[in-house]
């Protein structure tokens, strides 16, 4: 119950924070909601106040902003789906900030020592209170360990997992909505991607999760010194909600004027980040999904990148893995029927979309593109191209590529900012060609039966008794065939929901009705009928009606 009212109260915060931006509305295009419409016209906050100023998408920006962290990051995930939104709202959207004023030091303490158990000045024999950074999950402070070692400590606002819960619980009911009433959103799969969005800012707020992603992406590179370096956690001073590592000292990449006076070599620079991005999807399949300016810098003795912040990752599977690589290298092969059927063998695309009009359509896109010299170009604009086009293919959102895109594009941006003359293609071929030799040939089959060897040993002696059950249940006509197909499930349950509430819509009508008989017959009540009063009668009919209906949902209640 204080949960339901909790997310009433900030459900009409939300409500307050659009209508005063004029955003309220986005939430019609559910004609579910068009009714609310209404209310909000005669609403006092929409004609009281001062009127905002700019643009549609520079007010969309401020309101996200005044609506915290959770809108904040969603903004910042949506500043890259060009597939999805108009460049002019994407670009509006890309200027969100993160920064947001610090928390009170005195609480940052008293959340560090709940969370190790000891008083501050037993671990740290320096602590720094005065935040190194702030932003809307966590803030930074500088100390150092009783044994010499400095450290950076991040700190999770307090009270911030109520507020996130409760905005992820809307989200969700908006996605619902969504689905369940527009074509549209059940093309983009706003739930899955709702549901990916929730499972990233959940692990945001996670600083054991982010610990444990630090840690495996270091001992992914840790074969690469020279390529990106990984501060150190130190796992005894770790929990939920504070996390201690080791400091770094490098140059922000932002600041080219501080990299050019340390000497460092920006071509290598720009040919090193697009290095460590491929080799993360395509050698690890484990990325850094926030390589923003802010994330990353450059260690003035060696060149090399040093990354932090490590609570949003990507990972791909390996069929994704397979079809981007597929994707790419067909595109610069200009080989488009390829790239066609790949998106139709992935089920990006639906089964039966015409490949030739697929073919025809990416040749549009891709051939003026192509005209120009390779090192102009930009293969996130040519992939964001790609999906802007494949909507009207009915190409279905896949989740597990949207932090894929932001980070191609943040890596991209990175790299010509230091070689504008940078060819993306020729870094990424290698790379590529060698990923897709060990996915094919004997060489792939080979790994895959050392891979699965062990499973196989232990499965192969029950494969006798297993099939001979089988033909034994075939020949006596007792095999079992079970056909699931979603879509006839998920219309068996719109037809159950319906039935419910046309059940409980009759009995509710009745009541009201018998109330409204009886407020008008107010001086007949006496009257019988087969020797009961009037007014026993319209008591009894709804509530013999509401039973009725209450036995008649019986069987339509959906048992998940």
């Amino acid at each position: 119950m204080r949960q339901s009212l909790l997310r009433f109260v900030r459900t009409l915060h939300i409500t307050r924070v659009l209508v005063r931006y004029r955003l309220d509305e986005v939430l019609y295009f559910l004609p579910i909601l068009k009714p609310y419409q209404a209310v909000l016209r005669l609403s006092p906050m929409s004609w009281l106040g001062p009127k905002p100023q700019g643009g549609f998408a520079e007010r969309l920006r401020q309101a996200l902003e005044t609506l915290g962290p959770t809108f904040i990051k969603l903004g910042q995930m949506l500043s890259t789906r060009r597939d999805l939104l108009p460049d002019y709202i994407t670009q509006e959207l890309a200027k969100l900030q993160d920064a947001v004023p610090p928390f009170p030091s005195d609480e940052a303490c008293k959340i560090i020592e709940s969370a190790l158990g000891k008083p501050i000045h037993t671990v740290f024999s320096e602590f720094n209170s005065k935040p190194a950074a702030a932003a809307s999950i966590a803030q930074v402070h500088f100390g150092v360990l009783q044994d010499g070692r400095e450290v950076a400590i991040k700190v999770r606002r307090p009270g911030l997992r109520r507020i996130i819960d409760q905005d992820l619980a809307i989200l969700g009911l908006l996605a619902d909505l969504a689905e369940r009433y527009s074509q549209e959103g059940r093309r983009l799969r706003i739930r899955a991607v709702v549901a990916e969005y929730a499972k990233t800012l959940r692990g945001e707020l996670d600083l054991l999760r982010e610990a444990a992603n630090a840690s495996q992406l270091r001992r992914n590179f840790a074969a690469d010194p020279d390529l990106l370096y990984i501060p150190e956690i130190y796992w005894d001073y770790c929990s939920s909600s504070v996390l201690v590592m080791e400091r770094i000292y490098g140059i922000p990449i932002g600041q080219l004027d501080a990299l050019r006076a340390a000497g460092i070599n920006f071509d290598q620079l720009s040919r090193r980040a697009a290095d460590i991005f491929f080799r993360q999807v395509f050698r690890d399949a484990y990325f850094h999904a926030d390589m923003h300016p802010g994330n990353i810098f450059i260690d003035p003795q060696s060149g090399r990148f040093i990354a932090v912040d490590f609570g949003i990752m990507g990972s791909l599977d390996d069929a994704s893995q397979h079809y981007l690589a597929e994707n790419m290298i067909a595109f610069f092969q200009r080989d488009y029927r390829r790239v066609a059927e790949a998106h139709v063998e992935a089920g990006w695309v639906p089964p039966d979309t015409n490949v030739q009009d697929f073919e025809t359509a990416i040749r549009a896109i891709a051939e003026p593109v192509f005209e120009k010299p390779l090192n102009e170009i930009s293969v996130a604009n040519l992939l964001l191209r790609l999906f802007q086009t494949t909507r009207a293919f009915h190409m279905q959102t896949q989740p597990q590529l949207l932090l894929l895109q932001k980070t191609l594009v943040n890596v991209e941006g990175i790299a010509r900012d230091f070689n504008p003359a940078l060819n993306m293609w020729e870094v990424a071929t290698p790379l590529l060609t060698e990923w897709l030799s060990r996915q094919r040939g004997p060489r792939a089959w080979w790994t895959e039966m050392k891979r699965h060897f062990p499973e196989w040993g232990l499965v192969l002696p029950e494969m006798p008794v297993l099939l001979h059950g089988i033909l034994r249940q075939a020949q006596q006509g007792e095999l079992p065939l079970v056909i699931r197909n979603q879509d006839l499930e998920g219309i068996r349950k719109e037809i159950r929901r319906g039935m419910l509430r046309l059940s409980f819509g009759v009995s509710g009508t009745f009541i009201v009705v018998g109330i409204g008989i009886m407020a008008a017959l107010a001086h007949k009540l006496d009257y019988a009928i087969l020797d009961l009063p009037l007014w026993v009668w319209l008591i009894l009919l709804p509530g013999f009606t509401w039973v009725g209906a209450r036995w008649i949902g019986s069987f339509f209640r959906i048992r998940d």
